[in-house]
């Protein structure tokens, strides 16, 4: 009750690792059935971006001092979240020069094939000097990748578009990197109500193509400012199934839905609504084929608390 910030990863084990603000961890080892006591990350600001490493089981996440702009300490686990401690990493800055902020991204990813195979994926932000108003034209989202296990972290060019925060990031069955993002601040007559996306055929490095999905909503009806949102493809092999969750609502942060594409995120021909009660923050991810997690979807949001759905 009272903390935010919600991430919701599933380990190598298929252990279901719920990580929100604090940063604090519970975990289960039934599929989602029961939940285990909480377990300390690190003090601090959740970061978001929680990743697991699917070569060696490692699991990264990222805890702030306060609300970003900020440092961060980068904490690892080694037996499926049950523990955690402080490495040592470097995280280099963008082409801008600017130095990538972790807060507030959806959990990062494994990339699986092509010769980026095994590198670590997540979503990452520029915050300006401020997360005031008035730096927003300022603001924008990358990402940050490392090839070497998570000792090393380089920054992605930026997503094509100013006033973007909070993003996703699912690997494709060709390889591409699908990047879906929040849009909290948009040029004079630009739609920002909408998901903004683009596209990465070296791995997350760069992005191209970048253009409004006209189906996905970013947040309530009534306000541009936008909302953090979940994504996961499903494990199917030679198939781009994509789960999107945020809120269907005129006006507030409830009614919370998700979305599926059957194309990579090209089209959104289904919904399903979860709650029609308080809903914010969510994340999204996927159970792991001969575990118990096996087959169950599982979104992690905020709404009076942190909550768990699984289908």
């Amino acid at each position: 009750q009272g903390d935010r910030f919600p991430n919701v990863v599933v380990a190598i084990d298929g252990s279901v690792l719920a990580v929100w603000g604090g940063v604090k961890v519970r975990r289960s080892e039934d599929g989602g059935t029961t939940w285990g006591s909480e377990i300390l990350v690190g003090k601090g600001h959740m970061g978001g971006g929680v990743t697991v490493n699917e070569s060696n089981g490692d699991i990264f996440a990222f805890v702030g001092k306060a609300h970003p702009p900020t440092t961060e300490t980068v904490y690892r686990s080694q037996d499926h979240g049950k523990s955690w401690a402080a490495v040592e990493t470097e995280i280099k800055p963008d082409s801008k020069g600017n130095k990538p902020e972790m807060h507030m991204n959806e959990h990062g990813i494994t990339l699986r094939q092509g010769k980026h195979k095994g590198r670590l994926l997540r979503p990452a932000r520029f915050y300006g000097k401020t997360n005031a108003g008035g730096e927003w034209p300022n603001h924008y989202t990358t990402a940050i990748y490392s090839d070497d296990g998570g000792k090393t972290w380089l920054t992605s060019d930026p997503f094509p578009a100013f006033g973007t925060g909070e993003a996703t990031v699912a690997e494709l069955s060709d390889g591409r990197i699908y990047y879906n993002s929040r849009r909290h601040w948009a040029p004079e007559g630009v739609d920002n109500l909408r998901r903004w996306t683009a596209w990465s055929d070296d791995g997350g490095a760069t992005w191209k193509d970048l253009s409004i999905c006209e189906v996905l909503p970013d947040g309530p009806r009534d306000t541009g400012y936008g909302l953090m949102g979940g994504l996961v493809r499903l494990p199917v092999e030679g198939k781009d199934i994509l789960i999107f969750s945020n809120v269907e609502s005129p006006s507030g942060r409830h009614h919370g839905t998700v979305w599926a594409s059957f194309d990579g995120g090209k089209t959104w021909p289904l919904k399903r609504l979860v709650t029609e009660g308080s809903f914010a923050y969510s994340s999204l991810d996927a159970g792991r084929p001969g575990t118990k997690s096996a087959g169950w979807i599982y979104l992690l949001s905020e709404g009076g608390g942190a909550n768990v759905a699984r289908f």
